[in-house]
């Protein structure tokens, strides 16, 4: 009986200690750090990406914007008259250069008129536009120069012409609200409904 009682005391103390024993490899995992998920681990490439697209979107919309339009502060202009003329008209190439460092597009028509001097108003009428010519598109690279037709209708064939004497041009590059002076002495009309200048789309030259 003595033997029995050793053998079942020792039998209980063996399985007590492999409660306890189970009991501490259960709790082991609880105190592990925890795995970052993989939604966590991915964001950071997802916002790199995301940041290059933006970039690569911002340069390709550069790209398709193209040279600025010509400013009459990076041009120069000059007219040659060597086209000659017809029924008391004058046919003349207005030259228009680009004299700035970049390059820039020219395109549609050019605002002239008569004027008193360089800083002085226009006399009579504006240009009209001559539309025989179609509107293109006039890349200038520095240095480079484009060209319209102008014509300049003699005063002298309108008796009812108030006859002004001008001292040249004042050219307004397209869609630009400053202007070049060109001086060139002409008889203008101050009737503003007598139509003496007529001037065509810029072309490459």
């Amino acid at each position: 009986m003595k033997h029995a009682l050793v053998v079942t005391t020792a039998a209980a103390a063996a399985l007590l200690l492999s409660g306890c024993g189970g009991s501490s490899t259960q709790t082991q995992p609880a105190t592990s750090p925890p795995t970052p998920s993989a939604s966590e681990t991915s964001q950071p490439a997802t916002s790199g990406a995301a940041t290059e697209s933006s970039a690569a979107a911002a340069s390709s919309q550069a790209a398709q914007a193209g040279p600025a339009l010509c400013k009459a502060g990076s041009l120069t202009a000059t007219t040659d008259s060597s086209g000659g003329g017809a029924a008391g008209s004058v046919y003349m190439q207005l030259i228009v250069t680009n004299s700035g460092t970049e390059p820039c597009l020219l395109k549609g028509y050019a605002g002239v008129s008569l004027t008193a001097g360089a800083d002085g108003e226009p006399i009579g009428a504006a240009a009209t536009r001559d539309d025989s010519t179609p509107v293109t598109d006039v890349l200038l690279a520095p240095g480079k120069a484009g060209a319209a037709t102008l014509r300049y209708t003699q005063a002298a064939n309108y008796p009812d012409c108030t006859r002004t004497p001008a001292a040249g041009l004042r050219v307004y590059p397209p869609d630009d609200t400053d202007s070049l002076f060109l001086a060139q002495p002409l008889d203008a009309c101050a009737n503003t409904e007598i139509n003496l200048l007529t001037i065509g789309a810029f072309q490459p030259k």
